[in-house]
């Protein structure tokens, strides 16, 4: 029996949409996984970074209880990283008609959640700093000694380049969309 070229066609289509269904789970997993450690690499808790990334990717709601059985992790694990999440504004609940247990999911936009990860992670990590050196360079006595006059030298400099990071991360993350990070991305492409 001699195949045409549309059944060929077909046969193909279909081997290869199987193995796409087969190798999902994996991939799934794998995403999960490292999108955890990639979390852990910048400072935040991998259970977080998980459990962001299974919303992200998720199609539907999910349910404290759904997050558990995926990721494996504790109902006191899986509550701390949902309420973290929230806080920093990139999950948001769901509410489902007829059912009384609480739903996540993920803010889906890519350049909201990241620029709201960055600002939170500004707030938290730059401002800091920032104050600092801004107290320390305020004060009007720059020292006698050599090391004094070194050291106020550099937390003037500090300070100085540390003001302007500031208001560029401020202007990148306020900017709708984050136009003024993509349109510098685009220059340097």
């Amino acid at each position: 029996m001699q195949k045409n070229k549309l059944s060929i066609y077909i046969e193909s289509s279909i081997i290869y949409t199987n193995l796409c269904v087969m190798k999902y789970p994996e991939s799934k997993e794998k995403f999960i996984e490292t999108w955890g450690t990639l979390g852990s690499q910048w400072g935040v808790n991998k259970s977080i970074a998980q459990i962001q990334a299974l919303l992200l990717i998720s199609p539907d709601p999910l349910s404290t209880d759904d997050i558990m059985k995926e990721l494996t992790i504790s109902r006191g694990n899986v509550n701390m990283s949902i309420r973290t999440l929230l806080d920093w504004g990139i999950i948001y609940k769901k509410a489902i008609a007829g059912d009384r247990k609480e739903y996540f999911v993920a803010e889906k936009n890519v350049w909201k959640w990241s620029l709201k990860i960055g600002a939170v992670r500004k707030q938290r990590e730059l401002n800091p700093v920032l104050d600092l050196l801004r107290e320390i360079a305020a004060e009007k006595e720059t020292g006698k000694t050599k090391e004094e006059k070194e050291f106020a030298r550099q937390i003037k400099d500090l300070n100085a380049f540390t003001q302007q990071i500031g208001k560029l991360t401020d202007k990148l993350f306020l900017s709708p969309q984050g136009e003024l990070l993509l349109k510098l991305l685009k220059m340097f492409a």
